[in-house]
């Protein structure tokens, strides 16, 4: 049942979520509440995967769409509308898209309060750009877990590395989610017998949070210096760990598929596709706990991420290199051409002594 309002309020919204509970027969069985704070080009994409997500967890679902206007005439006006779905493709719970115009839109925390779920936590999601400091921003306030996207901003990394700067308890980035499989076998991998582990590498896309957030959590666990090597893609490719008896490898090439190899054992294949935005928000609906794994990782990189240097912070010129894969370079953002620069000014420099000896 869609029930459309325009120029509205927060209390007409709520009666017509009663209306349409009762015209649907539905039972109130939400556990939480989702505000998902977007704009107009990128709001059905976030809706779409919310509403998958509520199937496992029943939910308040509060899609808030700021339309500040472009004339002074528009901006200076303050109009609600709203959208109200129940039933249907909704399931057991309840959607509400809210335009907020004008200069109302800039005030979106007074709308949204009344519409909480009395007694359920609350889960804020900004599906691309989200403020500086997400636990400071007013809807954030409301909220006991808050979900920002790094992927979905112009600098990844640079974005991840402010998420780090600015990090409160309830903070959680989806570049984060995105490896929780490769975590886990990681993990399973390591839970066997091995040589002492001496190093480690991490290889995929170059503006890949989520191979920088991999590469600042197995620093932070195993204590060892860690390389970020650039591959074609796609997403994570490879992690390999260097042991005294061997490489442990975790290969991924096609973005589905990969194959894990451990010294003096069969290689194995493991189920590692890249899995959808539905996916990763209901893992982040399951647990409303602060993620203190990802408060260490993110921190432990702070001031190096997208710096060309190892997330373990080492030189690489001091360790072995570890074996690559065709196609993969060392991760040097901004340097690009540095060593061919290099080169040349030393042969520059031979030429010179030359030519002064003679």
């Amino acid at each position: 049942m869609n029930i459309d309002l325009t120029d509205t309020t927060s209390s007409k919204i709520n009666s017509a979520l009663i209306d349409g509970r009762r015209a649907v027969g539905a039972a109130v069985g939400m556990v939480l509440t989702l505000v998902i704070v977007t704009d107009e080009g990128n709001h059905y994409d976030a809706l779409k995967a919310a509403s998958e997500a509520s199937k496992e967890h029943p939910s308040r679902i509060l899609v808030v769409i700021g339309r500040p206007g472009r004339s002074p005439r528009d901006r200076a006006t303050a109009r609600l509308d709203a959208e109200v779905r129940v039933g249907g493709e909704t399931g057991n719970g309840e959607t509400v898209l809210l335009r907020l115009h004008g200069e109302l839109s800039a005030h979106a925390y007074s709308v949204v309060l009344p519409l909480l779920l009395p007694d359920a936590p609350v889960v804020i999601w900004w599906p691309d750009e989200a403020p500086t400091h997400p636990a400071d921003d007013l809807l954030g306030t409301l909220a006991q877990r808050r979900i920002t996207d790094a992927a979905a901003t112009e600098d990844p990394v640079g974005a991840l590395g402010a998420r780090a700067a600015v990090y409160a308890p309830g903070d959680t980035d989806l570049a984060w989610t995105r490896i929780t499989p490769w975590r886990s076998v990681l993990a399973a991998a390591l839970d066997q017998r091995h040589g002492r582990i001496t190093g480690a590498e991490v290889a995929g896309e170059e503006y890949n949070p989520s191979t920088e957030l991999l590469a600042l959590w197995l620093a932070e666990r195993l204590g060892v210096p860690v390389d970020r090597s650039v591959s074609p893609g796609p997403g994570i490719t490879a992690v390999r760990l260097l042991t005294e008896d061997g490489v442990i490898c975790l290969d991924r090439p096609d973005g589905s598929l990969a194959t894990l190899a451990v010294p003096g054992q069969p290689d194995r294949h493991v189920a590692l596709h890249r899995r959808t935005t539905a996916e990763l928000i209901a893992e982040e609906l399951r647990r409303l706990d602060p993620d203190e794994a990802y408060a260490e990782a993110v921190r432990h990189g702070v001031g190096r991420l997208g710096s060309g240097k190892p997330a373990g912070g080492a030189p690489a010129g001091e360790r072995p290199p570890l074996p690559k894969r065709s196609g993969e370079a060392r991760h040097k953002p901004g340097g690009a051409g540095r060593s061919t620069r290099s080169a040349k000014t030393a042969k520059t420099a031979k030429s010179a002594k030359s030519k002064e000896k003679k």
